[in-house]
């Protein structure tokens, strides 16, 4: 077989991305928890969360609500327009204008803090990149890094500068790698993390029958220091299932025709421009 030229396979490569490549609707359901403690993981972010008083943005309260506006969120971040950004933006401010710190807090924090708000978007995106090579494989150079730098919307529909995301995939790693290392759960948070894992929000007959597949699912898309913080054991056997499992079910839904394959992000998006057009609470 005649292998192409190097300057061919160049010029074959992608100068676009197609966002709607990585859009996988089961990620919606298996990796947010477990991106949601490694967010919270940063003490000020974790604190925020804890003692917030916005008790309609609360999971443990409003767990649907919650599921919504998050992957609305991302659903806009990922595919929206800047119009859908700029509006989603706006309503998330009015929520984070009333999430900051008091004398009594253990760490000083601010929802608007655009440090917090960069570890926020380098966990979000460090899960969809893991959790989409975990089911489809390895992306090749090309889209990963256009992928990365759409990553970077995931911080600037917050309020994120464009010039903090870090300018290439080897800056983010020292960058991930670093931060990740310096991230610490003490015991409420650990308390609360615990509840969110074994499904204690939910009624007793939703929570039996799903709170430990849910776990099996947060231990192993938990990175390693994370798993120690939270005292989670993880087997070579574990991380076999969990690679099987994975593995089927991405090639399951990548057989599944694009408007499936993307359920609910696309749902969520078009829910949103609705909600706007209809002048209702985008949040």
């Amino acid at each position: 077989m005649i292998r192409p030229s190097r300057a061919a396979a160049e010029d074959t490569a992608p100068t676009e991305l197609d966002i709607t490549r990585f859009v996988y609707g089961a990620s919606a359901f298996l990796g947010g928890t477990a991106n949601v403690i490694m967010q919270l993981s940063n003490r000020p972010v974790g604190y925020g969360v804890l003692e917030s008083t916005v008790d309609s943005g609360k999971v443990t309260l409003h767990p649907l609500k919650r599921l919504r506006t998050t992957l609305t969120y991302l659903s806009v971040a990922l595919l929206g327009t800047e119009r859908d950004r700029e509006d989603y933006r706006e309503a998330v401010n009015v929520s984070h204008r009333a999430v900051h710190s008091n004398a009594s807090s253990p760490v000083r924090y601010n929802a608007f803090d655009p440090a917090l708000q960069l570890w926020v978007a380098a966990c979000l995106y460090w899960g969809t990149v893991d959790l989409y090579e975990r089911m489809r494989g390895p992306v090749d150079a090309a889209s990963a890094e256009l992928l990365y730098q759409h990553g970077a919307h995931l911080g600037t529909t917050l309020q994120m500068r464009a010039d903090m995301w870090p300018p290439d995939r080897e800056a983010f790693t020292r960058y991930w790698d670093k931060t990740l290392a310096e991230t610490t759960i003490d015991p409420p948070i650990r308390e609360y993390f615990d509840d969110l894992i074994d499904l204690k929000m939910l009624p007793l007959p939703l929570r039996v029958p799903f709170a430990g597949i849910h776990r099996f699912f947060v231990s192993g898309l938990l990175p390693q220091h994370l798993r120690e913080q939270m005292g989670i054991t993880w087997s070579e056997r574990d991380e076999r299932r969990l690679d099987r499992v994975l593995r089927t079910l991405g090639a399951t839904s990548a057989a599944l025709p694009k408007p499936l394959r993307m359920f609910p992000f696309n749902a969520y998006l078009i829910d949103m421009r609705i909600r706007r057009r209809l002048g209702r609470g985008l949040v």
